[in-house]
Formats: C-alpha cells, structure tokens, sequence
C-alpha cells in the first residue's frame, strides 16, 4: 500500500519537473531573443526650421586703414600726435627737416630764374635778327639759328619751372597731414629717426584708422565658399566681448585662393571673405579674434532628422549580410569596365535611416529592387523588442544638428538617432532592437 503511494508521487514529481523545465526553457529562450537585440534611440520626426551655416575664424580691421608714409627722405622734427589721439582731415601729423629740401627748392627757383633771363636774351636776338632779315641783311642761316635757340630756351624754362613745382611739392610735404578722419593706431617712429622715402621703399610712419566701420577678414575652405555669397547674413562672435552676438553682411569674397602647406597631407585651400559688421562696439580694437557664422540657406517649417541618424549603405543591403557585406558570391551584374579593360564592380550606394516597426517588412523605395523580392511571412516584434526597417530618403540643406528632408518619411515616424555604433556598423535591416527609457521619451 505504501508502495503504490511512493509512486504515485514520484510520477507527479517527474510531470511537474517536466512542466517546470519547459516553462524554463520557453523564459530562456525569451531571454535569448532579446539578449541578440540592440539597444538604440529614437526620435520622431517632426517639422522645424533649418539653418545653414559656414563657420570661420579670422580677425577683425577697419574697412578703411591708411598707411602715413613720406615722399622723400628726411629727418623727423615733430610728430604732433600720440596712438589712439582722433585726428581730422587736413590736421598737421609729422614735420620733416626742411634744411635739404629747402636747398633744393631753392636750386630750381634758381634756375627758373636763369631761364627767364636766358628767354629774354633770345628773345631780343630773334627780333634782331628778324628785322635785318626783313631789309635782307641777315641770312636765312642765321634767322633759322636764332629762332631755334629761342626754341630751346623756351624748353629750358618749361623744365626749370617742371622742377620748382616738384621741389616745392616736396617741401610742402615734408608737413604731413591726415588724409581722412580716423583714430591713429600706430606710430612706428619716433622724433629724431629717419624718414625713408621713395615710391617703392617707404617707411611707413604711422597707420590712421576709420574704427567705426569694421569688418572681420575669415578663411573661407574651398568646400563651403561654393554656398557663400555677397550679402548673406552673418553672426559674429568676438572673443573679447563674451556672450554677445553681432551682425553683419558678406560684403567681399577673394577669386583667388590661399594655400597652406603646399606639398603636404596638411595642405589647405581658403578663400578670404570679409564681412562687414553692422554694429560696431565701444572699445574695439583691430586685430581682435573672432568667429563668423555665415547663413547661407535657411528653410522654414520643413520635415528634418538629426544629423546623426542619416547613414550610408550599399544599395540593396537589406540582402546583405553584417556591414553592409552580401554573403555568397558577388552579383555581376552591375559591372563595368576600368582603364585596362578589366571589370570591376560598381557599388552603388544610398542614404538612409533606420525606423522602427512592429514587425519584419520589405524596404520602401521610390523605385523598388526586383532581385530578392519575396512573399515570405514576416514576424512580429516579441513583448519589448521591435524591429528596425531601413528606408532610403533625400535629404536638403543641413543645420548643426539636423538635416532638411525632402522624400522618404512622414511626420510622426520613429527613427533611430543613436548610438553611432549602432546606426554606421551594428544595424541592419529586420534587425531586433529594444529602447531604453530615456530614449522613449524623447521619441514621445
């Protein structure tokens, strides 16, 4: 009697230890699943308005900047003002020694005089002559002969009087005043030093500045001064007034370029650009450092996507394998010919992003692939997990963060934005991904 009840139990045991081992292996296999998925963020797309920008560095310098040099050499005897002194148009700058070019001011007023003299003297010979020519005592020799020394000393006085006008130039020069109204900047002699003058070796003495009108001079890279153009608005930063935004306009942009590291992996090609800014501060100085931002699109209430969550694949990789790499062997037949004649395979590709589903699917294309196409049934998405389909799109102008969509979504569709990992390697199409839950909320 004992006997028959021992079995009894033993064979509830061996049901229920059954029953418990295939619940554990229906929870490890649900385990298993979601242990093979990714873990991923997502947003939801949704209208916004996009900015384009170019950023650059540069400096800051007055629009208008004249550079006081002389004409000739000289010592320096006075300079009237100091750096930073307003001076008006017309005001006395910088006095030169007079000795030397007084001397030869008056050399050529010497020989303008001479040349006077000598003109009278011909003068009075041609009319000589002329009156014995007319009552033919005088021969056609020597008439020819007076007339053209009156000729010559005619030309004398023309140059005599050439070289005054120079001296004298030069002597009311050796008083320099302000070209324009402006702010003195610089001063780069000092009283006593030598003046160098001449047409092609000038010192330069001082630098008169107009600092109400300022620009700022920025390199340009040849990738981005393709979408700049006079007249687009620009956000200036300068580094000596934190926190504080100024305006203003491209007003010049370089046709030719300036190289940097000619000859090495670091070569750089920029083009220069100047802005001129429209608010010009109290207290700013020309050489000071800032950052321009130039805005060369912007599109308002448009559809966009974060930056991050547009990639690249093969075309077609929803048939390929991890990485985007097709498994078995290569398909010929989108093939063409190298320089040597040999075939080699052309790889198109596309831009796409990864949205979320509630179960498996076939990608959605403008023009669909014929290859692959299938009617298999598709799986949905255990309790937790989903999946992730890739959808080809277009995308416009692009902003810091998000790019301007033209096809291939709708408002309202989740998509992945991260992690980078994920979305450039990890992800592929009717790939399991699970969401965290600070990346359900932002996809709220």
């Amino acid at each position: 009697m004992a006997k028959g009840k021992l079995s009894k139990k033993k064979k509830w045991l061996i049901f229920g230890g059954g029953g418990l081992l295939l619940v554990i292996m229906i929870v490890a296999s649900l385990g298993k699943d979601n242990t093979n998925a990714i873990n991923v963020e997502t947003e939801k797309v949704t209208f916004r308005t996009v900015i384009q920008k170019v950023n650059a560095s540069g400096r800051i310098q007055p629009e208008i900047e004249v550079k006081i040099s002389a004409t000739s050499s000289a010592w320096i005897d006075l300079i009237t003002v100091k750096e930073g002194d307003r001076v008006k148009k017309g005001q006395h700058l910088i006095s030169l020694d007079r000795k030397q070019l007084l001397a030869n001011y008056n050399s050529a007023s010497s020989s303008v005089r001479s040349a006077e003299a000598r003109i009278k003297q011909e003068l009075a010979s041609k009319k000589r002559v002329e009156s014995m020519y007319e009552q033919n005592l005088a021969s056609d020799q020597e008439l020819e002969a007076v007339q053209a020394s009156y000729e010559i000393a005619n030309s004398q006085l023309s140059q005599a009087q050439a070289n005054l006008e120079s001296r004298k130039d030069d002597l009311d020069k050796a008083r320099i005043s302000a070209p324009q109204d402006g702010i003195v900047t610089k001063i780069y002699k000092e009283v006593g030093e030598m003046a160098v003058g001449g047409m092609f070796q000038a010192d330069n003495l001082m630098i008169i500045a107009d600092l109400s009108k300022m620009e700022v001079i920025i390199d340009v890279n040849e990738n981005d001064v393709v979408s700049v153009a006079v007249g687009d608005t620009t956000e200036i930063e300068i580094d000596a007034f934190l926190d504080t935004l100024f305006y203003g306009v491209v007003s010049e942009i370089a046709h030719i370029s300036e190289i940097t590291g000619m000859g090495s992996q670091q070569q750089v090609t920029n083009f220069q650009v100047k802005v001129r800014m429209l608010n010009v501060p109290d207290g700013i100085r020309p050489g000071m450092s800032a950052t321009a931002d130039i805005i060369t699109d912007k599109k308002e209430n448009v559809l966009a996507i974060p930056i991050q969550s547009l990639t690249v694949r093969q075309k077609g990789s929803e048939k390929f394998g991890s990485g985007g790499k097709k498994s078995g062997r290569p398909n010929n037949t989108n093939t063409g010919s190298n320089s040597n004649g040999n075939s080699s395979k052309k790889r198109e590709v596309e831009e796409l992003v990864f949205i979320i589903a509630d179960s498996e699917g076939k990608v959605q294309r403008d023009e669909p692939l014929d290859e692959g196409d299938t009617d298999k049934e598709f799986k949905k998405a255990k309790k937790g997990t989903k999946y992730v389909h890739i959808r080809p799109v277009k995308v416009g102008i692009s902003s810091d963060t998000h790019y301007e969509l033209l096809s291939g979504l709708d408002e309202g569709e989740s998509i992945v934005t991260g992690s980078y990992k994920a979305i450039s390697k990890d992800l592929s199409h009717n790939k399991i991904v699970t969401m965290g839950k600070d990346s359900d909320k932002k996809g709220k």
